[in-house]
C-alpha cells in the first residue's frame, strides 16, 4: 500500500493496518495533508488545518485504544482547543477555542486525532453550505452542485477522501441531508444520547453532534466514542451507552420498517422515489416486513420547525453583540451604533432573516399565535412517532427529496431551501434518532451521477437497532463503495 492509498480507507481499514504496524499515525496523517492540498482548493470543504498539533498527538497515539491513531474532522462549529470555531462566520473569524468540547474529549479518549476544521453554513444555519461567510463547499460529485448543509464540508470531506471520518450537527438535517447529496452516511443520534457542551448553539432544543462516515461500522465505532452522560450538559441522558456494532451482522428477518403515505408528497424527485422504493424493496428480501403507517401531522413539521429553530436561534445568538468576543465594528458612535453595526457587519443574510423571525415569534403579541402553536404541534408529531413505533421498528423514508442540487438555484427562494429539510426535521423535533445511508445514484441532465440517501428513523436511544438494519443493507450493496471520480468531475466543471 503506497501513501498516496491510504486516504481512501475507511476508519476500521485504517486501524488495521496502523495496529500490524504497516504505517503509523504520523505517515496517515501526511498521506491526508496531501490529499487535502491536492483535491480541497475546488471543494472547499476545510476551513482550517494545522498538521503540526495533529503530529504531536500522533507521537503519543495508543493504537490499542478504539479509534487510536485515526484522524478524525471537525465541523467548524465544535470547539477544539487551541483550534479556530469560526461558525463560518465573520462574527467569529479571529476567534481560537480555550477548551475541548465534551465530544472532543471523548474522541481522544478513544484515542482518534482531532484533525481539520471544516466547513458549513454560517452558525450551522442552512441545508447546502451556501451561506458560509468564506465560501460554499462543493460537491465531489459534481462541482456545479452543493454538498449539502449545514454541515457539507463534513460530508464532502468524507466523500472526497479528504477524511477518514468526520463530525457534523444536525439540527433540522444538517447530518443525514448531506450525507446523501454526498454519498456517505450521517447519524442523528437521539437528543441527549451525546453531549452539547462546547458546541456553538444554533437551537438548543433540537441540535445534536453526529459522526459521518464511509460505511456502517465506522459510523457505530464513532458513536461508540461519543455516546454517554456529561455533567456538564443538562440535557444529555443518564443512560446506559451499549456497544453500537454489537448487532451489526444481525439478521433483521421479522424486523419491521414502516412507510410512511405521507411522505409519498408531489415534491420528491422521481429519481428519488425509485430508489428509495428499490431499498424498500430490498429490505423485504432480505426478511424484514413493510408496513404501511401514517404520520398524519408531517405536513405541519417544516412550518414548526422555523418558528421554533429561529426563536431559539434569536436567543442564542444574542451574546454575539461585540462586547464579550466576536467581530467589533470600527467607530461606533455610542451603544447602540456599536450594537447595530456590529451585527449587521458580522452576521450573514441567512443568519440575520432567522434572528428576524425568532425575535418577531417571540415578540408579545405574537408569542401564542407562533411559538406557543408550533410547540403544540411539535407534540402532535412526538405522539405520531410514538404511534407508530408501537408498531414498526424504523421507518424508512428519502433523506432528501432531490438529489444535489445547483449553487445558487434556491438562493433567491429561502422556502424551497428549507423543503429540502422535510423528511429530516421531524426526528429533530421529537428527539428521535435518524441515519442516512447511500441507495443509488440518480442522473443529472448532465449525465452526472449523483448520490441519493435512505433515511432510517428509529425510537429514541435506539441507534444500535438502526445501524443493524442499516448494516444489513449496506453489506448486501455496493452503494457505500462508490466514490467520486474527481479526476473527471475536474474536467466536467472546467
Amino acid at each position: 500500500m503506497t501513501p498516496r492509498d491510504l486516504p481512501a480507507l475507511t476508519v476500521g481499514e485504517l486501524q488495521e493496518v496502523l495496529r500490524r504496524r504497516e504505517v503509523s499515525p504520523q505517515e496517515a496523517l501526511v498521506a491526508l495533508h496531501e490529499r487535502i492540498t491536492e483535491v480541497d482548493p475546488e471543494i472547499g470543504a476545510y476551513l482550517s488545518l494545522d498538521l503540526e498539533a495533529a503530529l504531536r498527538m500522533a507521537e503519543t497515539a495508543d493504537l490499542d485504544l478504539p479509534l487510536g491513531g485515526v484522524p478524525i474532522a471537525i465541523k467548524d462549529n465544535i470547539n477544539v482547543a487551541g483550534q479556530p470555531c469560526t461558525c463560518a462566520s465573520r462574527m467569529l473569524r479571529d476567534y481560537r477555542s480555550p477548551y475541548d468540547a465534551t465530544v472532543i474529549t471523548k474522541l481522544k479518549k478513544a484515542g482518534a486525532i482531532p484533525f481539520g476544521k471544516t466547513n458549513l453554513d454560517e452558525f450551522a444555519m442552512g441545508s447546502s453550505t451556501e451561506n458560509s461567510s468564506v465560501r460554499t463547499t462543493l460537491n465531489p460529485w459534481d462541482f456545479s452542485r452543493v454538498a449539502g448543509g449545514s454541515s457539507g464540508g463534513s460530508a464532502a470531506a468524507v466523500s472526497a477522501n479528504t477524511a477518514f471520518a468526520a463530525l457534523g450537527t444536525d439540527t433540522g438535517g444538517s447530518v443525514r441531508q448531506p450525507a446523501s447529496l454526498t454519498g456517505v452516511v450521517g447519524m442523528k443520534p437521539t437528543y441527549g444520547r451525546v453531549s452539547r457542551f462546547g458546541l456553538t448553539a444554533f437551537a438548543s432544543s433540537l441540535d445534536q453532534v453526529g459522526p459521518l462516515t464511509k460505511n456502517v461500522r465506522d459510523c457505530a465505532l464513532i458513536m461508540n466514542a461519543l455516546s454517554g452522560a456529561d455533567p456538564q450538559d443538562s440535557t444529555s441522558l443518564p443512560v446506559p451507552v451499549p456497544d453500537h456494532t454489537a448487532q451489526l451482522g444481525r439478521d433483521i428477518r421479522g424486523l419491521r420498517l414502516g412507510v410512511a403515505k405521507e411522505h409519498a408528497t408531489t415534491g420528491i424527485d422521481p429519481q428519488v422515489q425509485r430508489l428509495v422504493r428499490a431499498a424498500t424493496d430490498h429490505f423485504a428480501a432480505l426478511g424484514a416486513e413493510i408496513v404501511g403507517i401514517s404520520l398524519p401531522h408531517t405536513d405541519y413539521s417544516v412550518a414548526a420547525y422555523y418558528v421554533l429553530a429561529t426563536a431559539e436561534a434569536s436567543a442564542n445568538l444574542a451574546r454575539f453583540d461585540g462586547v464579550r468576543y466576536g467581530y467589533r465594528a470600527d467607530g461606533p458612535v455610542g451603544l447602540l451604533d456599536h450594537y447595530e453595526r456590529t451585527r449587521a457587519e458580522g452576521f450573514g443574510r441567512e443568519v440575520k432573516r432567522r434572528i428576524i423571525l425568532g425575535t418577531y415569534v417571540l415578540s408579545s403579541g405574537y408569542y401564542e399565535a407562533y411559538y406557543s402553536r408550533a410547540q403544540k404541534i411539535r407534540e402532535l408529531i412526538r405522539r405520531d412517532f410514538a404511534r407508530v413505533f408501537e408498531q414498526v421498528d424504523a421507518v424508512i423514508s428519502p433523506a432528501s427529496p432531490v438529489p444535489a442540487f445547483k449553487t445558487g438555484e434556491r438562493d433567491s427562494d429561502p422556502l424551497q431551501m428549507y423543503l429540502a429539510d422535510i423528511f429530516t426535521i421531524p426526528a429533530n423535533l421529537t428527539g428521535i434518532c435518524g441515519l442516512s445511508i447511500p441507495c443509488g445514484f440518480a442522473e443529472s441532465p448532465d449525465g452526472v451521477p449523483l448520490p441519493v440517501g435512505l433515511q432510517l428513523l428509529g425510537p429514541a436511544l435506539d441507534e444500535a437497532r438502526l445501524l443493524q438494519i442499516a448494516y444489513a443493507y449496506e453489506r448486501t450493496t455496493e452503494w457505500h463503495r462508490q466514490r467520486p471520480p474527481l479526476s473527471a468531475r475536474k474536467e466536467f466543471a472546467a
